[in-house]
């Protein structure tokens, strides 16, 4: 199977450009069930280890059902199945660009949720105009064992969200372990006292917000993925969902920008629109670079060929 993994401000993405399985045709959503239902175990054997880490997102490459796309992207990390991946999409149309696939300019992919429009400026930087994001829940007061009540909002941004403004502790990695674990409580709380997201979807990614560390940023978040990995970077669809919170609150207009760090310190910047139909369409700018072609190779006998769960 032949890979190319790179980092969009530190969070790896590894797209797969041979070998992976057959999907068929039809709707995104469609496919990437039947990736879950029958090929799951190639998810695994890309992402988990020996080959991958916790922190890997992988992106399938597969023929988009509309013309005006360069490619459908099915995202997949060490839980399973994303609707969209910010900077996963980044690190695809970088890589697209590095393959000399696409010029500089407008790139679309089809995913699950939408299709993302990704503009590169450079052959490591690029825009992603993100799905419609929105707050369905304005400041839920969740008490979670052991820490106690925690109140944030929830928002969708190609994910759904918890966002927590009053962090636990310091967003700096000497307190990973920490943010992980009482993350990982309130996302646990969350599914078990009914709070989830439209449709009764559950509420898998969790994000504390705080003040920045550079004075010419606006804020400084920790994410907690669904495998329970923290992201390197700010988070993409974590930072539409913040854009959709920030309008809402009437705390931030159209087209201004916000600087967004990480808690590694990388960053975006981001700003949104509003539609025809009202709703917040976020852009979020960030750089990506390639580190890595490999072949990965699936020996007979090997007894984690398909990943070590």
């Amino acid at each position: 199977m032949r890979v190319i993994d790179s980092h969009t401000e530190g969070e790896p993405t590894r797209v797969v450009l041979e070998g992976g399985p057959d999907l068929g045709n039809g709707p995104l959503d469609e496919r990437r069930d039947r990736f879950a239902e029958e090929y799951d175990h190639v998810r695994r054997a890309v992402v988990l280890e020996p080959r991958g880490s916790d922190a890997v997102v992988g992106a399938l490459l597969v023929p988009p059902t509309r013309p005006d796309c360069t490619s459908g992207v099915i995202f997949f990390n060490d839980a399973g199945y994303l609707g969209m991946c910010g900077h996963g999409s980044i690190g695809v149309a970088v890589t697209l660009a590095y393959l000399g696939r696409v010029a500089l300019g407008e790139v679309l992919l089809e995913t699950p949720v939408g299709v993302v429009a990704v503009t590169l400026t450079t052959p490591n930087e690029a825009t992603v105009e993100n799905v419609a994001s929105h707050r369905t829940r304005r400041a839920v007061a969740v008490p979670v064992p052991g820490v106690g009540d925690v109140v944030g909002d929830v928002a969708w941004g190609g994910n759904w969200f918890f966002l927590v403004a009053d962090p636990p502790a310091p967003l700096t990695l000497a307190h990973e372990p920490d943010l992980t674990r009482i993350a990982m409580a309130i996302r646990g709380a969350l599914g078990d006292q009914g709070v989830t997201g439209s449709d009764g979807q559950p509420i898998d990614h969790i994000e504390f917000f705080g003040p920045p560390r550079d004075d010419d940023a606006d804020s400084r978040n920790f994410v907690l993925c669904p495998g329970n990995a923290y992201d390197r970077s700010p988070c993409g669809t974590g930072t539409s969902a913040k854009l959709a919170c920030l309008a809402a609150d009437g705390a931030l207009p159209p087209g201004r920008q916000w600087v967004q760090e990480s808690v590694i310190g990388s960053r975006f910047t981001a700003n949104y629109r509003i539609d025809d139909q009202g709703r917040v369409i976020p852009s979020i700018t960030g750089r990506a670079w390639v580190c890595a072609e490999a072949t990965l190779v699936f020996q007979p006998g090997d007894p984690f060929a398909n990943g070590i769960r």
